[in-house]
Formats: structure tokens, C-alpha cells, sequence
């Protein structure tokens, strides 16, 4: 009894330290796949067999090539090996039309420059000053006749400006004012520059608000080099310069 009791227990103890059999389905991939190896690597060791005892190079075209390795073969069951390579993508090609192409740089830098200049043209100023230097006279009675505009005074050569967006008119000898350059705006008013010394205008021509359009002289009637800058409203009156231009935001 004592016999057969530690027979017993020793059976157990081998038996705990016995790892679990694998899944019959597995046993099987597992045999399939030793006697798929066993079987090429068989007939690889014939193949060589035959060759050295037929003293032929070339192997026999009924006879089985075996796989390079052992890994082949299982890949060849489903067990191990690698996977299937990733599909090769063949770049398209895309034909390029030169013209399109150009056509499309071409519109593209069109509107670039539209909206640079729609973006400058709006910051510009509308209206300017028509020259800088002293205020010397104002509009109304003066020495017992009318003055119709005002003057301002500075160096021979200092720069006249439209005072507005408009076209030239007129522009050379005036009784009374030597040189004279007059400039119609789009309202229907225009402008009077008297006593320039010269003028860089032509009629006809368009001037934008602050474009240099002659040089301060002292042709004509006058006591000295100064501008005498006129504002005539769409009717023909002649107006106060001063009101016309602090009314645009310019000062003098």
C-alpha cells in the first residue's frame, strides 16, 4: 500500500510539470508541415544522390526542385513565412499644357496688380493743397477792385499741384496772369493757377489730386512770385477758394 501510494504521488508530480498538449487542429498543421519538410528536403538528398551517380550537371525534369529553406516550405502550409509584398503604385504622368500653363500665370498676376492698384487708389488722397508757402491775400475786395481768388506766395520754381482729380483745359498765356493752367473736375468746377512760371501739363491731359502741374512764378500782373489759385463752380461763378478747399478737408 505504502508502494503504491508514493508511485502515486510521483506520477502527479511529472504530470504537474508536463506542459498542456496543443490543440489538435495545430498538431496537425504542425505534422502536415515536418513531413512537407522532411519530404523536400528527402528529395533534395536524392536529387544530389542522382546527380553524383549519373555524373550529370543538369538535374531530371520529372524530379522536384526543393524550396531554398525550410521557412518556405511551412510558408508554402500557411504556417510562418512572410506576408504577401505591398502592390507596387505606378506614378501617373499628367501632360502639362504650356499655353494653359501660361494663361493661368498670366491671369494671376492680373489680378495681383488689379488689387494693388484698387488698394493704392483707394489710400490716395482726393484732394491736396496747390502749394505750399505763405498765405498772402484772400478772395473778395481788394484796393478797390475784386480779387476772385488767393495767393500764396514762395520761391520762383516751387511746385503748383492739381488741388482734385481732373483734365487740363487750358494751359498758357492768360491776360492779367502771364501763364496760366486751368483744370475741369469731374463735377463740373474747375481750377485757376495764374502767374506760373512754366507749366509741365498739356490740355487734354488727366491729373490726379497732389500731381505737379507747373512751377510758382511771377508773370503777368504781379508784385512778386506767388499762385494765384481760383475755384470756379459748375455754373462759371467764381467762388471763396478758402471755403472750397476746407470744405474738401484742406487747410491753407
Amino acid at each position: 500500500m505504502l508502494e503504491t501510494a508514493v508511485a502515486r504521488t510521483a506520477t502527479r508530480d511529472v504530470a504537474a510539470h508536463r506542459l498542456p498538449p496543443p490543440p489538435s487542429a495545430l498538431r496537425g498543421r504542425i505534422v502536415v508541415a515536418a513531413v512537407a519538410v522532411g519530404a523536400f528536403a528527402a528529395a533534395g538528398a536524392g536529387q544530389t544522390l542522382h546527380a553524383l551517380g549519373s555524373g550529370s550537371d543538369a538535374p531530371a525534369t520529372d524530379e522536384v526542385t526543393p524550396l531554398a529553406a525550410a521557412s518556405e516550405g511551412a510558408a508554402a502550409f500557411g504556417i510562418g513565412g512572410s506576408g504577401p509584398a505591398a502592390p507596387h503604385v505606378l506614378p501617373v504622368s499628367k501632360n502639362a499644357d504650356p499655353a494653359a500653363e501660361a494663361q493661368k500665370l498670366t491671369k494671376s498676376a492680373r489680378i495681383s496688380e488689379d488689387r494693388e492698384a484698387a488698394e493704392a487708389e483707394a489710400k490716395r488722397p482726393k484732394y491736396s493743397r496747390p502749394a505750399n508757402g505763405d498765405f498772402t491775400s484772400g478772395f473778395g475786395g481788394r484796393w478797390g477792385t475784386m480779387h476772385n481768388g488767393i495767393d500764396i506766395a514762395g520761391p520762383i520754381g516751387t511746385p503748383i499741384l492739381a488741388a482734385a482729380d481732373g483734365v487740363v483745359i487750358e494751359a498758357g498765356q492768360a491776360s492779367g496772369f502771364g501763364l496760366w493752367v486751368r483744370v475741369e473736375h469731374p463735377d463740373g468746377t474747375i481750377t485757376v493757377y495764374g502767374h506760373v512760371d512754366t507749366y509741365s501739363v498739356r490740355q487734354g491731359q488727366r491729373v490726379q489730386a497732389g500731381e505737379q502741374i507747373a512751377r510758382m512764378g511771377n508773370r503777368g500782373f504781379s508784385t512778386g512770385p506767388h499762385l494765384h489759385f481760383e475755384v470756379w463752380n459748375p455754373g462759371g461763378m467764381k467762388i471763396n477758394p478758402l471755403g472750397w478747399l476746407n470744405a474738401k478737408g484742406i487747410s491753407v
